[in-house]
This record gives structure tokens, sequence and C-alpha cells, in this order.
């Protein structure tokens, strides 16, 4: 009878644990704790409205750490820094039309997956929200180019760097599938001969680049846009 009670409690104790744990991923994943930096980008446009025909730069922390230099970087491209950080696709997916759709992009690029595959967040589920990203941008800008980003490889994430090497394929088979979508790797670029991740390009918490690391994201990053967005900048008159 003991071992029978025993039994039952650690079954409540694990059920009790998972229900903590989907709930804990729940509210980590909760679009709506963006809201106040969603306004903030929402009053930056009231002050000085970005011109139509631009190129939206958005995803999660690595590019929004970049946000200071991140014009510059890109120069003379016509870019809006749009990255709010922690961010993931999900997210991405519920601010699109207030922080993407509405400056009528002629390009996007989009940084998304490094959190959701630390969350768990499995790539088939990672792609398909990026596929309903795509559809949604060519809805309302149907000529848009849009460029989807690798996820970068870093010393923080070494045990999920597989799911992200997944996650990458399957977005890179989606580009390769669509006209109007390309895929930039960065993951490369931060590998060593040997495979692993270059170990002196990220500040202290092994996930954020530090300025070498920086240079290298962003030199690559322009290359493609410059690539295929150059012809299409807008020339004074």
């Amino acid at each position: 009878m003991k071992t029978r009670y025993a039994r039952i409690a650690v079954l409540l104790v694990l059920a009790l644990g998972f229900t903590t744990l989907a709930a804990a991923q729940t509210q980590t994943i909760d679009p709506t704790r963006f809201e106040e930096a969603i306004q903030e980008f929402e009053a930056e446009d009231r002050a000085m409205m970005p011109p139509e025909g631009a190129i939206v730069v958005t995803g999660s922390s690595s590019i929004r750490r970049w946000h200071p230099s991140l014009k510059q970087d890109l120069a003379p491209l016509t870019v809006i820094p749009r990255g709010f950080g922690g961010s993931t696709m999900q997210d991405l997916e519920y601010f699109l039309d207030r922080i993407v759709i509405k400056y009528k992009p002629r390009a996007v690029v989009i940084y998304e997956g490094d959190n959701d595959t630390a969350y768990g967040v499995a790539p088939e589920e990672i792609v398909g929200r990026l596929e309903s990203i795509v559809d949604r941008v060519h809805a309302e800008v149907p000529e848009a180019r849009v460029y989807v980003m690798s996820v970068k490889p870093s010393l923080a994430r070494v045990d999920v760097w597989d799911k992200a090497q997944e996650a990458n394929m399957l977005s890179q088979r989606f580009a390769d599938s669509h006209d109007l979508v390309s895929y930039i790797d960065v993951a490369n670029p931060f590998l060593q001969s040997n495979g692993k991740v270059m170990d002196d390009i990220f500040i202290d918490d092994g996930l954020h680049l530090n300025e070498k690391g920086t240079q290298i994201w962003a030199s690559t990053i322009k290359a493609a846009l410059m690539e295929g967005e150059a012809q299409h900048e807008p020339t004074e008159e």
C-alpha cells in the first residue's frame, strides 16, 4: 500500500513539474512582453517616419545590439533597424504589421531562430512561421525581397547547435524554393577549420558578439545585401 501511495506521489510531482515547465515556456515566448519595445519604435516613427522602400532589418538581440552601428555598417543602403532583444520567430510574426509591413519595405532581413532553438522550439515550427511571415509580407508588398539569416553558432548554445543547424538547413531549402527569398549564411564565417565556433568573437556571455564578431557579421550581411539590393537603392534627385 505504501509503495502504491509513493508511486502516486511521484506521478503527481512529475505532473506538476511538467505543468510548471510548460507554463514557464509559454510565458517565456509570450509576444506581449515586447509591447513596450514596439511602442518605442512607434514613438520614433511619430517623431520621424522612415521612408518607404527601405530595407527593414529585424530579429532578436543580435540585431538589437547592432543598432548603434547598423546604419553605418550597411551604408550606402537605406535601412530601418527593428531588432527587439530576446525575440523569437513567433514574436516577429505577432508584431509583423507594426515593425515591418507598415514601412512598405523593398526588402526585409530576418534574424530569428537563435532563441527559438534555445527554448526547444522544433526547427519545423520555426521555418513554418518563417513561411507564414513571408506570405504576409508578400500579401502587402508583393515584390519585397526577404533575406533570412542562418542561426549563428555560439559558445553559450553548443548544446542546441544541432537543432540550429537543422533549422538553418530548412530555412535554406525554403529560400532556394522561393524566387523572392534569399538565405544569408552567417554561420560558416564564425567557424574554425575544425568545425568548432571561434572563441574570440563573443562578449563574456559567450552568446553576443564582440567588436571582432560584429565586424565579421556586418561584412557578411552587407555583402549579401549589396549584391541583391544596391541596384534598387533610391537615388537622390
